[in-house]
């Protein structure tokens, strides 16, 4: 298993200036694994309050801090920006960052629903800009690994995919983004989002999605449990909360064996690949900045010239997008302003 292709090394990437959206605790993680693991640098940070923005560039070592998105986005030394504030504000700030020419990394879930994602990615093909999600699982080394044992069919015919994925948040006030309907809350843009955008990355787009789960007293999605049909017969199997700390792993079966993935599966992790004739055997990949290796594939893609990964394209953001709608509308789950 230590010989599988596990992808480029970050460092390995040109570099990009990056600028921060939004210095809220997702960027965090960003701002500092970026300068430390690639060749990439962040030059800004941007937030509606300048004294944020200055706590966190001095924090980070950033060189210069705005008051304001407007001023972040027309900084002539940003090449890309990592958006990082709420879901409601994604488009919006996606495409003022589009509009002022500066390529796009958004935080998952990308925007709030699959009309919003087809918005962005259009806005970006106009302008020749590169978009992506940042789903930052799709290009760690232990999924990169996970591919070539399908590939090399493994564990034959993939028959179901299982995976989970849930935080306590029950301490979390109501007024709190994770349970206000008005900045996109509930479990599903920030949670669900995980094991549906594995089930889609393993077994494609579905055509059956099922769910069932609980609201919060604010109306937005607390635990849900979804199943998808494919095509080809194969299912997944997911399930996320608001209210427990779940094991967070996830199992892929195939007819001629099983890939298990650890608690967290989204996250660096340990891969165990057990054919259903012959031994077990696993893989740990040796990785210190999960973030830093979606930043490396975006400034791969932009020094190409190119404005999208095939890794998580467009078509295949707004698939995990539509597949969530269609889970949110069985749950009677609407934001304001969809």
């Amino acid at each position: 298993m230590s010989t599988l292709d596990t992808g480029p090394v970050p460092v390995s990437a040109p570099g990009l200036r990056w600028g921060i959206l939004g210095p809220g605790g997702i960027a965090r993680k960003f701002a500092a694994e970026i300068p430390a693991h690639t060749a990439s640098s962040v030059v800004a940070v941007g937030s509606r309050d300048a004294g944020r923005a200055r706590a966190f560039a001095d924090e980070f070592e950033i060189p210069t801090a705005y008051g304001g998105y407007a001023d972040l986005v027309a900084d002539a030394g940003v090449e890309a920006v990592y958006i990082a504030s709420p879901h409601s504000a994604h488009l919006e700030h996606a495409l003022l960052a589009l509009e002022a020419g500066k390529h796009v990394l958004v935080e998952k879930s990308i925007t709030r629903n699959a009309a919003e994602a087809r918005s962005l990615f259009a806005a970006a093909a106009e302008r020749g800009l590169f978009a992506m999600e940042a789903m930052w699982t799709r290009f760690l080394p232990h999924m990169i690994a996970v591919h070539e044992v399908l590939d090399a069919g493994e564990i034959g015919e993939v028959v179901s995919v299982v995976a989970e994925h849930g935080q306590d948040m029950r301490a979390l006030g109501d007024d709190h983004r994770m349970k206000n309907p008005d900045l996109a809350g509930g479990a599903m843009l920030d949670l669900t989002v995980y094991p549906v955008s594995f089930a889609h990355d393993i077994l494609g787009a579905p055509e059956q999605v099922t769910a069932v789960g609980t609201l919060t007293s604010t109306g937005v999605d607390e635990t849900e449990a979804i199943t998808l049909r494919t095509g080809s017969g194969a299912v997944a199997l997911l399930h996320a909360t608001m209210r427990s700390a779940t094991a967070n792993a996830a199992t892929i079966n195939g007819t001629d064996g099983r890939i298990e993935i650890a608690g967290t599966f989204y996250a660096p992790t340990t891969v165990t690949v057990r054919p259903r004739h012959g031994e077990a055997r696993s893989f740990t990949p040796e990785v210190s900045a999960g973030f830093a290796y979606q930043a490396a594939e975006v400034a791969r893609r932009v020094h190409a010239g190119e404005t999208f990964s095939p890794r998580h394209d467009p078509e295949g953001t707004i698939a995990v997008m539509a597949t969530m709608d269609e889970a949110r509308r069985q749950l009677g789950v609407v934001l304001p302003g969809e």
